[in-house]
């Protein structure tokens, strides 16, 4: 059996847009990368560890625990040995309450990978692969996060390039989900029914090579 962790945001947690509710696990697009791995032979088993609102490296002045870097050590501790850490973040460091732009939210991923591969090892098990999933453009302009996300589409622009730059420096992963999908056209933020299918095909083509 080999473990995957995605460590992401609501939208890989699966928040049903314009809503606070959760698409089931079977929905949602770290349960069909389960079941999609599984339809290829392998034995996996796909943790989740999303939160609302969680950030790459940066504190919420509003709410507590949405800085990524400081529960990864521990999500990396808790779930050993892990074949694979899918880090799915990136979107809610465009907030308007910093001045983040897309270089800055890429050294923060970097700093997540760092956290992986020094996480605490006392049973000398294989260090997990490594996966970066870019988010889809940003596009919010008004509804229900545009003032959070006020200016936020210029300054996330380059996000999926700088995270390949990250990934090529660090010899890992990544995958652009924009070259899939968009958000959803709801709440141009999370992902329909659909998309979250599309997205779990792509990652699971990685994910399938990269475990085998």
């Amino acid at each position: 059996m080999q473990s995957i962790l995605v460590f992401g945001d609501s939208v890989s947690w699966g928040m049903v847009p314009g809503t606070r509710k959760r698409f089931p696990f079977d929905k949602r697009w770290p349960g069909r990368l389960e079941s999609l791995l599984e339809d290829e032979g392998m034995k996996v088993r796909v943790i989740e560890n999303c939160l609302s609102g969680r950030r790459t490296v940066w504190d919420d002045p509003f709410r507590t625990g949405r800085n990524g870097a400081i529960d990864l050590q521990q999500a990396i501790e808790m779930n050993a040995p892990l074949s694979l850490v899918i880090i799915a973040l990136g979107l809610n460091d465009f907030y308007n309450t910093d001045c983040v732009r897309a270089w800055a939210s890429a050294q923060g991923v970097a700093r997540l990978v760092d956290i992986v591969n020094n996480a605490p090892n006392e049973a000398q098990h294989p260090r997990p692969k490594i996966l970066l999933a870019a988010p889809p453009p940003i596009t919010a302009r008004s509804g229900i996060y545009g003032e959070r996300f006020d200016g936020a589409a210029a300054r996330a622009q380059g996000l999926a390039e700088a995270y390949r730059a990250v990934a090529e420096a660090k010899a890992i992963h990544s995958l652009d989900l924009g070259s899939v999908t968009s958000a959803s056209k709801v709440d141009d933020i999370h992902f329909d029914v659909e998309q979250h299918a599309v997205v779990a095909a792509a990652v699971a083509r990685v994910a399938a090579s990269l475990l085998r």
